[in-house]
């Protein structure tokens, strides 16, 4: 019997992985819901695996083994079903082809007994969680090509789980892509040739290959060829507005073990206008139905129209035996000399004393660059409103916190004198955020006047440090405006009504004196900006959290720390969004 704990295994989310577009499980499977009148949850995994056949002398590699589940559950901040779990995984599929073992790390939360295997664990949290990560090994004695499958199921009360199947196969293809020399640092309209190249380290050949290529919004591959699919520039619908494009690339043939492979003539990679922080992440798998299915993960694919992508043989050499599909990727980090203007958005409005207004207050990027810290998963910037003499809040959007009027702590949310909001990991160029308070005119103030800021998001040193026009930063929010101040709040856009009166938008500018006394700076990584930081926050230094809604924020994912994980041979990004310590 051997035992082993399934927490110490990654936790992950769902919408990291479907929503955020990153590279899919080489292929990650799980299976269709049945109908059900409780809760459904759905087993998942790899869809194969491969090992490495069982050696002459010594031990036997081993390959990983990392089972999920996914919780449907909509409320990102659910904390899922609570009760006990059972998962059981029944072994006997594999016997004499290959042999399950704990991975290491282990605690004691699972029993393995002869062909069963049974996990214990408590509560399912929303989206996709881990369960359990294995070893497995070819067992003595099986030949290459030798094949069996695992069943795993699940047990709570008032819950069905779907069951899941994964093949395990003794050898296989193993395509290991080769990291290209790229420039890292870029201006707008570079363009680098990608001669995308591969081994085959396996011990069979590959019936076509799948190339996937995906590029942050910075990024653009001009080339359209026919036997590629693509689901729109990075950041365009119908991606959802998110940050990354895809393009799939079938190429038909045999690619034999121990063969290297180049594109016949190199793709382009080019750093366009919008261009900030941005990644390229290029992949090679087997071709199939199945991989090209994991790999679109549900978004729209067109077809190019332009010429054939092809692949040509460049060296043979010995057969190898590195089944690893950790290597069947690489990507890289760009850093592009670029701006973006990131504009306040105040605004006037009135009411008579025991009325409520709505103000549209809020920010804008006009660009020319998207702002996206995708490694890190920190915020962009921080959107910072001092509420105006005579007013309180009663009403702001989810993603704000009251703070004291230094903008430290503070626990109680009702009227507080500041609201401070992070924005989420990615603000696109072009994008409009609006964020609608509720104000209360508790007494009537004349040209009443609240600081409206987009800051960094550490208060010691307020300005974006990718933003060349500091003075519109700041706006203004005018309470009862009788015409005879000198409020300049800059150009117009949307307002709202409120019950007792009305606001009028205006873009930012002069301030009229005003200084909130905010600082910071967004924490972002350096160089490159791909690598990411988990920061701390003491008592009174703590994070607004949250993302604005907005048509040009998204958030990549919520939990985890600020780690890039491989899930079944694919990539998913763990981020932690750090906490902004305000001092």
């Amino acid at each position: 019997m051997t035992r082993l704990s399934p927490r110490t295994a990654l936790r992950r989310t769902a919408g990291g992985l479907a929503a955020a577009g990153l590279l899919a499980a080489g292929s990650l499977a799980v299976a269709a819901p049945a109908q059900a009148d409780g809760p459904v949850f759905t087993l998942g995994g790899p869809a194969e695996t491969a090992l490495h056949p069982y050696p002459e002398t010594g031990s036997p590699q081993k390959s990983s083994l990392g089972l999920t589940v996914h919780n449907p559950d909509p409320d990102e901040e659910s904390t899922g079903y609570e009760g006990e779990v059972t998962y059981t995984l029944d072994l006997s599929g594999i016997a004499g082809v290959a042999e399950l073992s704990p991975a290491e790390d282990t605690g004691s939360d699972c029993e393995i007994t002869g062909a069963t295997a049974v996990c214990h664990d408590w509560g399912v949290y929303a989206g996709l969680s881990s369960i359990a990560d294995f070893d497995l090994a070819a067992a003595k004695g099986s030949k290459d090509g030798a094949t069996g499958t695992i069943q795993v199921t699940g047990k709570a009360d008032g819950v069905t789980f779907t069951p899941f199947s994964t093949k395990v196969t003794v050898g296989g293809p193993d395509l290991v892509m080769k990291r290209l020399p790229f420039k890292q640092e870029l201006k707008p309209g570079d363009v680098q040739p990608a001669p995308i190249t591969f081994t085959n380290k396996g011990t069979t050949a590959a019936d076509g290959v799948l190339l996937t290529l995906r590029y942050s919004r910075g990024i653009e591959i001009p080339e359209r060829y026919a036997n590629c699919e693509y689901n729109g520039e990075a950041g365009e619908e119908p991606f959802e507005g998110f940050a990354w494009a895809t393009a799939l690339c079938s190429v038909e043939g045999s690619y034999e073990p121990g063969a290297t492979y180049t594109l016949a003539e190199p793709l382009s990679v080019k750093a366009s206008e919008r261009a900030f922080y941005d990644t390229f992440i290029y992949r090679v798998n087997e071709d199939s139905a199945a991989q090209r299915a994991a790999q679109r993960a549900g978004a729209a694919f067109t077809k190019g129209t332009g010429p054939e992508l092809t692949l040509k043989k460049v060296t043979s050499s010995a057969r190898g035996a590195d089944l690893n599909p950790r290597d069947n990727q690489q990507e890289i980090d760009f850093r592009t000399d670029n701006t973006a203007n990131f504009v306040a958005v105040g605004g006037k409005a009135d009411g008579a004393v025991g009325e409520t207004v709505t103000a549209d207050i809020g920010f804008r990027n006009d660009g020319p660059a998207w702002i996206g810290y995708i490694r890190s998963g920190e915020p962009v910037a921080t959107f910072d409103f001092t509420v105006p003499e005579g007013a309180e809040v009663t009403g702001k959007p989810e993603s704000c916190r009251g703070v004291t009027a230094e903008g430290k702590y503070r626990e109680d949310q009702n009227a507080a004198p500041r609201y401070v909001c992070d924005t989420s990991m990615t603000v696109r160029d072009g994008a409009e955020f609006s964020l609608p308070f509720d104000l209360k005119i508790t007494e009537l103030v004349p040209n009443a006047g609240g600081a409206v800021q987009i800051r960094n998001t550490w208060l010691s040193d307020p300005e974006l440090p990718f933003d060349p026009k500091p003075a519109d930063n700041t706006a203004r929010l005018v309470l009862n405006d009788d015409g005879s101040g000198s409020e300049d709040t800059g150009g117009t856009s949307d307002g709202a009504t409120g019950t007792g009166g009305a606001t009028e938008g205006s873009a930012g500018g002069d301030t009229g004196g005003e200084d909130t006394g905010t600082s910071g700076s967004s924490g972002t990584s350096s160089g490159s900006g791909s690598s990411g930081s988990t920061g701390s926050s003491g008592t009174a230094s703590e994070s607004t959290g949250g993302g604005l809604a907005s048509t040009g924020s998204v958030a990549l994912m919520a939990s985890g720390g600020a780690v890039i994980a491989l899930a079944a041979g694919g990539v998913l990004y763990a981020t932690n969004r750090r906490r902004a310590q305000q001092v």
